[in-house]
This record gives structure tokens, C-alpha cells and sequence, in this order.
């Protein structure tokens, strides 16, 4: 779902079409932008209306949950991402994004997240590649996230929702060598835009708007990079096991909501991609 975010969309696009094939790509235009054809050829959007934001996170929550169990009764499996989040798989775990899913058995998958990010010495990054220019990044429980399902799972705040007998039992997997690299924080120039974005958004009177995050996104962005950029350096293997190790298991199993997540963990320290991110 996307409301303008032309770069994210055309690394989102660039990413999922070279995996899947732009006829598999389903987009939903949250109000109509006649760019989004242009930018993506070849994929499915979906527009809908933007004339009230009442309730903004529930009503998306539940769009976007039907629609994707529409496409389940289609497809084997369902990935759902935002726009600047990018489902990467370590070519020595499977040499294909299908082949990885055809050996899953879970009911869904979730991803180590990884936030991608700029640093002050890094060159202007247009519409190529983000890896090609973005090296570095910090691991954190919040994107490790609920990527991709079959069978009518739900998902919820980055998570899962099912039935409350099903929460303390429901399989928590997040399968070796797949992550979620998260672009928000990878181009301080749409950065700036977006969150002019979700400020003006969070502004905006009625019920279930977005809360803080959105209202003051400009001076949270900001003060997570100086911070990413003052961490410790760790290389990636031994970056990558400790975020795993921390992850992959004991999640939240939120009975009142019905949710299964990742923990939100937050690690001190960056770490530089490996160079098959590139070459996806």
C-alpha cells in the first residue's frame, strides 16, 4: 500500500519484479496517482479512496488482511511488505525467493529486520540500486517481521493475529538466511519527504490516527541516524548470529490481542552488508 512514495516504490518494484515477475506484484494505491503505472509496468494497482482517514491503522489492518486472503485462495503463499521493506534471501540458503518458500512449512514466515542506513559520507542516492550505494545497517527486533503466509493467517503490528486458543501454540518460525531490509532510513532526501508526510497526516483531527511516531517523525529520524552512526562496528557474521540468536525464538504471545511477534530488541551496534545483497 503506498500513498507517494516514489523512491521506496521503485526499489520495491525494481526488487519484486526481478523475484516474482511484475504480473505477481499488487499494489493498492491509497488515492489515485497516475505515476504508479508508469513507474511499474506490468503490475496489478489497486486504487482506493483516501477521503477519510478515520481510524487509519484499523481500517488499513483490515483492507489489506481481506485482500490478502483473497490472493491466498490463488497463490501458495502471500508476501506482504510496506513499500520500503525488501525480503532478501542468502543465495546459499536457497538460490531463489520460490525456492526458499516451496521447502517452508509454517503457516508464516517472519524475517530478521535490518535497518538500512546513510551515513554522512555516502554518495546521493538516486533510483539505482540501493545496495549498490547503502552498505551498512542495524539490526532490530521491530522489523523482524510477519513477511509472508498461507491459509488465512492474519497480519497485525508486525505480527500475526489467530485465535486466542492458538497464541500460546502457534508456530513462531524465522527461517536461517532470510531478512528484512528496511529502506526508510537508507535516503535522508525521501526521508524528509515522507515523514513531511506522516506529520501532516498525524496532524489531522479524529479517532485512530497514527500516535507519536508519526507526529514527530522528522526529530525521531534524525536521532536515530546520529545514533546508528555512533555505534560500534561489528562484522556482519558475528552481527547477524547475535540478532538471530535473539530473534528467532521466545517471541511475544500476546493473549489479549491475539498477536504472535518478534520481541522488539534493540542492538547497539552496525554492521556492513554482505555483497549478495547487490546482486539479488
Amino acid at each position: 500500500m503506498v500513498y507517494r512514495d516514489y523512491w521506496a516504490l521503485t526499489q520495491w518494484y525494481r526488487h519484486y519484479g526481478a523475484l516474482l515477475g511484475p504480473e505477481h506484484l499488487y499494489i493498492v494505491s491509497h488515492g489515485f496517482d497516475p505515476r504508479y503505472s508508469d513507474m511499474c509496468p506490468g503490475a496489478n494497482i489497486i486504487t482506493i479512496p483516501r477521503d477519510d482517514l478515520t481510524g487509519f491503522d484499523k481500517v488499513r489492518g483490515q483492507m489489506l488482511n481481506s485482500f490478502q486472503d483473497g490472493l491466498g485462495q490463488i497463490y501458495d503463499w502471500v508476501i506482504r511488505t510496506d513499500t520500503d521493506e525488501l525480503i532478501c534471501v542468502d543465495p546459499e540458503i536457497a538460490p531463489t525467493l520460490q525456492d526458499f518458500l516451496a521447502r517452508q512449512t509454517a503457516p508464516a514466515l517472519f524475517a530478521l529486520g535490518l535497518n538500512v542506513i546513510e551515513l554522512p559520507d555516502d554518495m546521493t542516492l538516486g533510483d539505482a540500486n540501493v545496495f549498490d550505494t547503502r552498505k551498512h545497517c542495524v539490526f532490530t527486533g521491530h522489523y523482524s517481521k510477519a513477511f509472508a503466509v498461507r491459509d488465512s493467517v492474519a497480519l497485525m503490528r508486525h505480527g500475526v493475529q489467530v485465535r486466542q486458543p492458538r497464541v500460546k501454540r502457534f508456530p513462531f518460525v524465522m527461517p536461517e538466511g532470510c531478512y528484512l531490509a528496511h529502506l526508510k532510513f537508507a535516503n535522508s532526501d525521501a526521508l524528509k519527504e515522507a515523514n513531511q508526510h506522516r506529520m501532516e497526516i498525524a496532524a489531522l483531527p479524529g479517532k485512530g490516527m497514527p500516535g507519536p511516531a508519526w507526529e514527530d517523525a522528522e526529530d525521531a529520524a534524525t536521532d536515530f541516524l546520529a545514533r546508528a552512526e555512533a555505534m560500534p562496528f561489528k562484522p556482519w557474521e558475528d552481527g547477524r548470529a547475535k540478532a538471530f540468536e535473539k530473534l528467532s525464538s521466545n517471541p511475544v504471545r500476546d493473549q489479549n490481542d491475539r498477536l504472535v511477534r518478534a520481541r522488539t530488541v534493540r542492538f547497539k551496534f552496525r554492521t556492513k552488508l554482505p555483497d549478495w545483497f547487490g546482486a539479488i
